[in-house]
């Protein structure tokens, strides 16, 4: 995607930003993300911002579904990914993930000249 730059967390975790603003990041452990079975904080999430809340809630109403929320994400357009997962999405629906992740935070005039560009 164009215009990405990727900066450091606080952790030194990567975080992938277009004009400043974050659309994917490499979250480091945290209470709210917890193996259900041994009470063990996920060390390998990633967060992907969404355009809308039902775009949200198309990734992550699917129990089987690879994509999760949790409450610290009530009312934030994201979705949470555990990398050990990726290998359940295509190649195809990770590239849509970013790519919309990238449209969701890119100035109009970016999201547009790139949208432009890249239609079938």
């Amino acid at each position: 995607m164009p215009h990405v730059t990727v900066v450091e967390g606080s952790a030194e975790n990567p975080v992938y930003q277009v004009g400043g603003k974050s659309f994917v990041f490499f979250r480091t452990p945290r209470p709210d993300a917890v193996d259900p079975e041994s009470g063990e904080k996920y060390p390998d999430v990633v967060v992907f911002w969404v355009p809308s809340e039902s775009d949200k809630l198309a990734l992550v109403q699917d129990p089987d579904s690879p994509f999760f929320t949790t409450k610290h994400f009530d009312g934030h357009l994201s979705v949470l990914l555990r990398t050990s997962r990726v290998g359940e999405l295509t190649i195809q629906e990770l590239t849509e993930v970013v790519q919309d992740a990238w449209l969701s935070r890119a100035s109009p005039t970016r999201a547009r000249k790139w949208l432009a560009e890249n239609s079938a």
